[in-house]
C-alpha cells in the first residue's frame, strides 16, 4: 500500500490505519475462512450487492500459497457466504 500510495501522492500507511482497514468495518479482506465469510455477509447486508469482487496480493506471495488462498476462498468462504445470504 505504501509504495503504490508513494507513487500515487498518497499518505503513508500506518499501523493503526492498517488495523481500522482490516477491521469489520474497513475495506481491507483479512483473516480465516469464518472472519472472512462474515465480514462480506455484513457488507452485503450494508450494500446488497450481488458479487464481490477480491483482489488477491500477487507477486510478493508465492504462487503455491496464492493458489491455496484460492481454493480456501472457493471450498471455505462462498459456501458459508452463499449459505448466510440465503438465510437472510
Amino acid at each position: 500500500m505504501n509504495r503504490i500510495g508513494r507513487e500515487r501522492g498518497f499518505t503513508p500507511m500506518t499501523r493503526a490505519h492498517f488495523d481500522a482497514a482490516r477491521g469489520p468495518d474497513g475495506a481491507i479482506f483479512l483473516g480465516g475462512p469464518q472472519e472472512l465469510a462474515d465480514k462480506i455477509v455484513a457488507h452485503h447486508r450494508i450494500f446488497r450487492n450481488d458479487r464481490f469482487l477480491l483482489q488477491m496480493a500477487i507477486g510478493l506471495v508465492p504462487h503455491e500459497k496464492l493458489m491455496e488462498a484460492i481454493e480456501i476462498f472457493g471450498t471455505e468462504v462462498a459456501p458459508r457466504v452463499r449459505e448466510a445470504v440465503a438465510a437472510g
